[in-house]
């Protein structure tokens, strides 16, 4: 892909979006009468960014969130480095700091004095109050990290290894992302690689608030398997129908809380994003590439992260479908899918294994690519353009 990337090319009969109310009915809202043309952000990469010192190489790239000041926070894995001892040997930090520019401002994390550092780093978040928190998806990692921005160690929720379950209050279980909502001072945890389940913790304490699954249910630890498809109907892949397991499917791979106060949640395994108000109350979901289906399209999941745009209303909703590899942009209180761009490859501006989305002030967007992308790109906001509805 070159230069500007806006696509406007398929609507959600042709994607599999669909969005479903509390009450289990379809939305009418992409059915209604259509503009000609409608507007949509526009965005091109900026391939010289972010400029890692040359003594380091970046191991997969896991996640990415954006500071107060427009400084961009990467979390990698260097035990992801393989290929030969000096390779390993200049693994970067875990942790990463870029100002807006995208030079390197300062490196840290591993094993440290007082806490347990994660078995595989898996999400980063810088909250309101400017600390980091990091989570993992290794086998034992039960637990959440909090630091300053310095480094120095703050507080630590969970145990290495001590999970129980879904109905555990005290750990996670291999959680994949993290969110503070200010104004309730709250920590959002997407607790899905090993639970099926968002978590609620004061952020300040660790403190336990509260939980739920998919559709605002109790999360369970035990779930019917889902059908297997023949070999004879997955091409050309299938769409599937109704609203979908009553379950997460895992990963529950990220959870974000609008400026109005409604939470995220980036299904991946389930293919959809599932909306909540923020005690946990099902609103609406919807499907992203709902056709794709194993071993056809990637490892068929799709919704990795989602990211708001950066208006005070949030007009719209960014969302990472990780195996068609692409980019959606959708209304964010209907739902309706509006745009998409991206496509697999290494060229910039294209993904391999698509992973992590976030946004800064200025609108700019922030994607991480893990297995063999390795990297982190950042899509320069060019404002809005009209395009024909199609």
């Amino acid at each position: 892909m070159k230069g500007v990337v806006t696509a406007g090319l398929a609507l959600a009969v042709l994607t599999g979006v669909a969005m479903f109310m509390h009450d289990g009915t379809i939305s009418s809202a992409v059915a209604q009468t259509r503009p000609a043309t409608r507007e949509v952000p526009r965005f091109e990469p900026d391939p010289a960014w972010p400029r890692l010192p040359a003594k380091w190489v970046f191991g997969q790239v896991s996640s990415v969130s954006i500071d107060e000041r427009g400084h961009a926070w990467i979390l990698q894995r260097p035990t992801t480095i393989r290929s030969d001892q000096k390779a390993r040997a200049m693994a970067a930090p875990p942790v990463l700091e870029f100002d807006e520019g995208g030079n390197f401002v300062q490196g840290w994390g591993g094993p440290g004095e007082g806490f347990d550092w994660v078995e595989s780093e898996r999400g980063i978040y810088v909250d309101p109050k400017g600390f980091v928190w990091i989570g993992g998806n290794g086998k034992t990692d039960h637990h959440l990290l909090k630091f300053a921005k310095a480094g120095k160690f703050v507080m630590q929720i969970g145990r290495k290894g001590a999970s129980t379950g879904n109905n555990d209050t005290h750990n996670v279980n291999q959680a994949a992302d993290t969110f503070v909502y200010a104004k309730t001072n709250e920590l959002f945890v997407a607790d899905g690689y090993g639970n099926r389940r968002i978590i609620v913790f004061d952020a300040d304490t660790g403190a336990f608030k509260r939980m739920w699954g998919a559709f605002g249910k109790p999360p369970q630890d035990k779930v019917p398997a889902k059908a297997k498809i023949a070999e004879d109907d997955r091409i050309p892949a299938k769409e599937e129908s109704g609203p979908g397991p009553d379950n997460f499917v895992m990963p529950v791979h990220a959870a974000r809380v609008s400026n109005d106060g409604l939470v995220y949640v980036s299904d991946r395994g389930g293919k959809r994003v599932q909306v909540f108000t923020l005690e946990g109350k099902f609103v609406a979901q919807t499907f992203v590439d709902r056709w794709c289906e194993a071993p056809h399209c990637g490892n068929g999941q799709t919704v990795a992260s989602t990211a708001f745009s950066h208006d005070a209303d949030q007009r719209f909703l960014y969302v990472a479908s990780r195996s068609p590899a692409r980019i959606w942009i959708l209304d964010r209180k209907t739902l309706e899918p509006l745009d998409s761009f991206g496509r697999l490859g290494v060229a910039p501006g294209e993904f391999y294994v698509l992973h992590h989305m976030n946004v800064d002030s200025k609108g700019n967007l922030y994607t991480t690519e893990v297995q063999d992308g390795k990297r982190a790109q950042k899509f320069v906001f060019k404002g809005l353009v009209s395009v024909p509805v199609k």
